[in-house]
């Protein structure tokens, strides 16, 4: 009783004055947790305030397999973080003391510094355009996760499983979790790296499902092209330019009055046969498809009949008059995707939209959701959701549902992709989702703007969705809103040609490169060449992500984590373990010591022009490179050429993974990775290569060798 009476006051004066006290959790006869701990893993634990158990607690989706509890307490050896729980003005939270000097990154998508420290996000998505409102401390999706890096350069995770509306509050070593919902529980994990970690969060929330190869290439789009002509013209327009390109994306011009599934008569009228055109010159076509239905009389629209026919629709608080807000069409209703009946039929509908019309792929905006008018820019947070059948979420309200929304609308989309091309990967990209999302969908950062403020920090921005466990992700290249200008677009393409995901999107400001003359057309080919020629390392990176559950992009710290002079570099960032990208803004960027050297990736001088980013090569290692291609579909990747940069032993390595690009026989054994070991043999580079695992015959007729430029 004694030492309950002691918690409760030290929990009072923790929270009262986290800073003051920070120093003396966990000391000496102080409680620093009420509940039960179970250990999840070797290095993992899971923490339960007083009110919580692991028997009662319901997982929230973002776990990819509910953790097995192996047994009470802590993993044996544990030297881990410690956790104190409270309430903040009736609010669940937990605090966490991290060590002195460490620093904080993830949490996910939000406008900001790299490092997190001091910073303050609110988890609740938002449809935020130009990032202008809510001081950008929320925008589309919410990750409930912090990644610490200690001064030694060791890690450990912090994952806090709710869905409802909170704070992650960052102190210099502090972490609180603060949710307007159910109490909570919190996971930790420890590790031995950065990247362990991330390892490690991608097998509790999933690995990054394989990408088909073509999601990787330079993609194209607009808020308002009018019609196929001008599409087709688009696409026309990237070969005579001899600008590599793989899609085109259409918005909601396509659309009948802004109907999802419809097409406009006048601009559409042969979706299908359009769709065949793009197939003719290499392109593959990704559609907008946002969750609301517009609110119509029966016989206008079979599937919004067959939604209210079922009770599909979120309901408002009475459970049973149908939520109506608006949207892009004007009034509508919104399909109910906490329900397994619900998800089911959105899947059926996807499946039939893209196998009648050849669609490729699918592009789910809007979907935080988004409501015009409403309060915070969505629907009541008392509307209701879910049921009482197998599959469905507890019948609950919207502020428990509101941040995993988007989740189950892109599982849903998933889901009807692979209906309709079981043979193919499937590509959703997303605006709205969670933790964990990832397994459904890839990702923006939505709506920013034409400005060099913008262009900057989609560094930043991005790679803390690539450290919250979204490895397939970027911002739109030369920005979505405003009007983007000549210098703006060459220099965002020439960093922006290494971000995971590549696209050129804006809002009805047409920014195709050749608008914006000719110098800007031929540094922007260059750009999206040298990103078609780094394809073979690009892809092998991407099979490190869905497979081993690592990052594509990271920051320059992951070179060498104990090095507190790159903790804060937010200008230069990673693509895979090899290569830094350093853009043509960076001023005076922070770079890991030894002997990093140029990689050049074209036979082309451009490439070293005014606006295009410097790429820098780990000692010790080599990239494989291919000749550029219009699209990946006529990428040659039977001669190679290794970009090396000798180590201090005269060798350098290279990965290489080859499977189809497409489909699921890679995971019978359809695939190949390749060592390469470059050395000197009489002052010449000779090339050595072993077969790691997989049984497809290697494509890879000839490799040469290209050293790196110490320039």
């Amino acid at each position: 009783m004694k030492a309950k009476r002691y918690f409760l006051a030290a929990l009072a004066a923790l929270f009262a004055a986290p800073a003051a006290l920070a120093a003396d959790l966990g000391g000496e006869g102080v409680v620093t947790h009420a509940g039960a701990t179970v250990t999840v893993g070797p290095t993992q634990a899971i923490f339960f305030p007083a009110q919580l158990s692991f028997a009662l607690w319901q997982p929230s989706p973002l776990w990819a397999e509910v953790p097995k509890p192996l047994g009470e307490g802590l993993p044996d050896g544990w030297k881990g973080l410690k956790v104190a729980f409270g309430e903040d003005r009736g609010r669940p939270q937990a605090f966490i003391q991290a060590p002195k000097g460490t620093d904080f990154y993830g949490t996910g998508e939000v406008v900001g510094t790299l490092r997190r420290n001091g910073w303050q996000i609110t988890l609740w998505n938002t449809d935020n355009y130009g990032y202008g409102t809510y001081d950008s401390r929320r925008l589309y999706q919410s990750h409930p996760w912090v990644l610490g890096v200690r001064p030694d350069g060791s890690a450990f995770g912090v994952i806090a499983d709710s869905t409802y509306r909170g704070t992650i509050d960052l102190g210099e070593d502090t972490i609180r979790f603060v949710f307007e919902g159910d109490v909570f529980p919190v996971l930790i994990l420890e590790a031995t790296s950065p990247q362990d970690a991330l390892r490690q969060l991608a097998g509790l929330t999933g690995k990054m499902p394989m990408p088909p190869l073509w999601a990787l290439g330079y993609q194209q789009s607009r808020w308002g092209y009018k019609d196929a002509k001008e599409c087709l013209g688009v696409a026309k327009t990237m070969r005579e330019k001899q600008i590599p390109c793989d899609v085109m994306w259409m918005d909601i011009d396509y659309m009948d009055g802004h109907r999802i599934f419809t097409f406009s008569p006048q601009g559409h009228p042969d979706p299908k046969g359009y769709m065949g055109e793009l197939h003719k010159l290499g392109f593959k076509g990704v559609w907008m498809i946002d969750p609301a239905f517009k609110n119509e009389p029966e016989g206008k629209h079979p599937y919004f009949d067959e939604a209210t026919e079922r009770g599909f629709w979120v309901k408002r608080s009475d459970g049973k008059t149908d939520y109506v807000g608006r949207v892009w069409p004007g009034d509508c209703k919104f399909p109910d995707f906490l329900r397994a009946d619900v998800r089911a039929w959105w899947a059926e509908i996807n499946r039939r939209f893209v196998s009648e019309n050849a669609i490729d792929g699918l592009w789910n905006d809007m979907n935080e959701p988004a409501v015009f008018g409403g309060f915070s820019h969505t629907m009541p947070i008392d509307n209701l959701h879910g049921g009482d059948a197998p599959g469905d979420f507890p019948r609950g309200p919207h502020a428990r549902y509101h941040n995993i929304y988007g989740l189950n609308m892109i599982r849903a989309t998933r889901e009807g992709l692979l209906r309709a091309y079981p043979n193919r990967r499937p590509f959703v990209l997303t605006r709205a989702n969670f933790l964990g999302g990832h397994r459904y969908g890839y990702t923006w950062t939505g709506d920013n703007l034409s400005t060099d403020s913008h262009m900057r920090l989609a560094v930043p921005m991005s790679l803390n969705l690539s450290l919250s466990g979204q490895a397939f992700n970027g911002p739109d290249l030369g920005g979505f809103g405003n009007r983007s200008n000549p210098k703006l677009m060459r220099q965002w393409a020439g960093f922006g040609a290494f971000f995971p995901f590549c696209r050129n999107h804006s809002a009805h400001s047409p920014q195709e490169p050749w608008l914006f003359g000719e110098e800007t057309v031929a540094a922007f080919r260059v750009a999206i060449e040298r990103r078609y020629a780094l394809m073979p390392y690009l892809y092998t990176c991407f099979r490190n992500a869905a497979v081993e559950g690592e990052t594509v992009m990271a920051p320059v710290f992951f070179a060498d984590p104990a090095d507190p002079a790159l903790r804060r570099e937010e200008q230069a960032f990673m693509v895979g373990a090899d290569l830094i990208v350093v853009p043509a803004f960076a001023k005076n960027p922070a770079l890991p010591k030894g002997d990093w050297k140029v990689a050049k990736l074209l036979d082309a001088p451009a490439e070293q022009g005014p606006d295009q980013a410097k790429l820098l090569l780990r000692p010790g290692a080599a990239i494989p490179v291919c000749k550029p291609a219009q699209h990946t579909g006529a990428l040659d990747l039977a001669n190679l050429t290794l970009v090396a940069n000798l180590g201090p032993d005269g060798k350098a390595t290279a990965l290489l993974y080859e499977d189809a690009g497409e489909g699921y026989a890679f995971e019978k054994g359809d695939y190949r990775l390749t060592r390469f070991t470059v050395t000197l043999r009489d002052g010449k580079p000779a090339v050595s290569a072993e077969t790691l695992s997989g049984n497809r015959p290697t494509a890879v007729k000839t490799v040469t060798v290209r050293l790196a430029d110490a320039k």
